[in-house]
């Protein structure tokens, strides 16, 4: 009997990460998507729509939320 791999989430779902994806890498879910990979084209200088257009598995509602939770999570840590 095959045995499920833990699977993790966070951003209220969007992102996952499962030992048997890509090592355990944060991805979005429902995808191979590294979270990582939006994060390092934003601060490259590429705009959100360049991300969108390289990478179709990856809803725009997605990547937005991502970096929405991002930015709460900053703003939580600083107010706390």
């Amino acid at each position: 009997m095959a045995t499920q791999a833990a699977l993790h989430s966070t951003a209220g779902g969007l992102v996952v990460s499962r030992p048997d994806i890509l090592g355990g890498t944060p991805v979005f879910r429902g995808t191979r998507m590294p979270v990582k990979t939006l994060f390092d084209y934003l601060a490259d200088g590429l705009s959100l729509e360049y991300f969108l257009e390289s990478f179709p598995s990856v809803a725009r509602e997605q990547a937005v939320a991502v970096l929405r939770y991002g930015w709460q999570r900053i703003e939580s840590e600083l107010a706390g």
